[in-house]
């Protein structure tokens, strides 16, 4: 894929039809993966539960790495690049605006990803059918608020010891907003052990056709 700092490696994961009576894929979900220069990339196992668990509930998904990461050009550029990189692959993989979306992300992920919402809830933008946001580092960056129309379709999972992104920092973020915060007891950043778990909750949200409409 081309990225405003050079080509992008990525991957997308084809849509598994629900059940006979739906067969069609639902829309296409967008997931960040964490820190560039503390190891995270695209086959990061959080990244990887979050789309299976999307494939799962009927989404085609899409993960790639930033900038500097495995076979993707270009340095590290303190988020900014990388929110240009996330926007630019929704281009190429999304590139009809009609197309459902969802858009998630974990760590440095989740807060790419946040902004990436802020971007597309702009006027003349995308309408978005979910949001995910895992281990969302709120201690570390400056997080952009979900807009309130979205929150029912917003998912936030948070481990209670995780000891990279604490806990206090992304209520302290939520509270504002009245956003809730799913806290997942004796979890810490990558959910060891409790990667089923993840898998389960996001698959319950994504999955939820009430949250459309339907």
């Amino acid at each position: 894929m081309a990225g405003p700092a050079g080509a992008l490696e990525g991957l997308r994961d084809a849509a598994q039809p629900r059940d006979a009576a739906h067969p069609a894929r639902r829309g296409v979900a967008l997931i960040a993966h964490p820190h560039p220069l503390f190891g995270g990339t695209m086959d990061n196992k959080v990244v990887q539960t979050l789309a299976r668990a999307f494939v799962q509930a009927g989404w085609d998904a899409v993960r790639f790495n930033f900038r500097g990461v495995g076979r993707s050009e270009g340095v590290w550029d303190e988020g900014r690049g990388e929110l240009s990189d996330f926007l630019a692959v929704l281009q190429d993989q999304v590139p009809d605006p009609q197309t459902p979306l969802a858009i998630a992300g974990f760590s440095f992920g989740a807060f790419v990803a946040s902004h990436a919402v802020q971007a597309l809830c702009e006027p003349a933008r995308r309408p978005l059918r979910r949001v995910v946001l895992v281990g969302t580092a709120a201690s570390r960056f400056q997080v952009a608020p979900i807009p309130p129309e979205l929150h029912p379709q917003t998912l936030v999972l948070h481990g209670e010891q995780d000891d990279t992104v604490v806990l206090s920092s992304v209520m302290d973020w939520a509270r504002p907003q009245a956003l809730p915060v799913t806290v997942v007891p004796g979890v810490e950043h990558f959910f060891h052990g409790q990667l089923p778990l993840l898998k389960r909750l996001v698959l319950a949200h994504v999955d939820n056709l009430s949250l459309d409409g339907s």
